[in-house]
């Protein structure tokens, strides 16, 4: 029977090829959205897959989309995909405290809400993937983003943490960092500064959202119970340690 996915931010960028590659590989996908209906409707058109709305900033909203998908897809999350992000850019001295709080509670506080939403179930059945998307700039820091990358760097240790807990009941729990990937978010970077960007990175392009896709379905695999804890870095090899 093919196991329950869902991905949230699973209908545009890096979400969308997500949710188009798992359901390439036979899982049954849930595209989580937040804000256009017209955007998360015509991809359900185009790709066939299901969408549901709900806030992954709101513990109670997740409680019931988790829900939701489970009954709309004939069975429970095994598969989770925390790709929700947003970014509000600046520096320290001009961010304000909402855009500091809400970069937090969509970036960060998503991973909590939506992994406490099907932990107990995974725990249960003794099986589970989750797979949480960082970035290179919470593991490198970046210029004008104190809230995306504390709040990326927080979700490597949330990573961390997690695995820790659902080894034993068969969980496995693994990031991946993306670099600088070719998605509407990156594409609204001032075209002088994006330049500067790709000039940094070694292999000379952008990331593609089939990159990042590529190594979230490696690490969802049944087999790929070995690997937990890990922060798979896809970034052109703009940033190694």
């Amino acid at each position: 029977m093919a196991r329950v996915a869902l991905v949230t931010g699973g209908t545009r960028g890096i979400g969308a090829a997500i949710s188009i590659s798992l359901k390439g590989a036979g899982y049954k996908v849930a595209a989580n959205y937040a804000a256009s209906d017209e955007a998360a409707k015509k991809f359900s058109d185009s790709t066939g897959i299901p969408v549901f709305k709900f806030d992954v900033g709101d513990f109670a909203a997740c409680q019931a989309g988790v829900a939701a998908v489970a009954q709309a897809l004939g069975g429970p999350v095994e598969v989770l995909v925390n790709n929700a992000g947003i970014t509000r850019d600046g520096v320290m001295h001009k961010m304000s405290a909402d855009n500091w709080d809400a970069v937090i509670r969509t970036n960060l506080s998503s991973c909590f809400n939506t992994s406490r939403a099907v932990i107990d179930g995974m725990r249960e059945r003794k099986f589970g993937r989750i797979v949480n998307i960082g970035s290179v700039n919470g593991q490198a820091g970046q210029y004008g983003q104190v809230n995306y990358a504390a709040a990326k760097s927080g979700i490597h240790g949330f990573t961390k943490a997690l695995a820790q807990e659902g080894a034993r009941a068969g969980i496995t729990v693994n990031a991946i960092a993306p670099g600088y990937v070719d998605t509407e978010m990156v594409r609204a970077v001032p075209a002088d500064v994006l330049e500067k960007i790709i000039a940094r990175i070694p292999r000379g392009r952008l990331g593609r959202a089939e990159d990042i896709a590529r190594g979230v379905l490696f690490l969802v695999a049944d087999d790929a119970d070995f690997i937990t804890g890990s922060t798979m870095s896809i970034n052109g090899g703009q940033h190694m340690y």
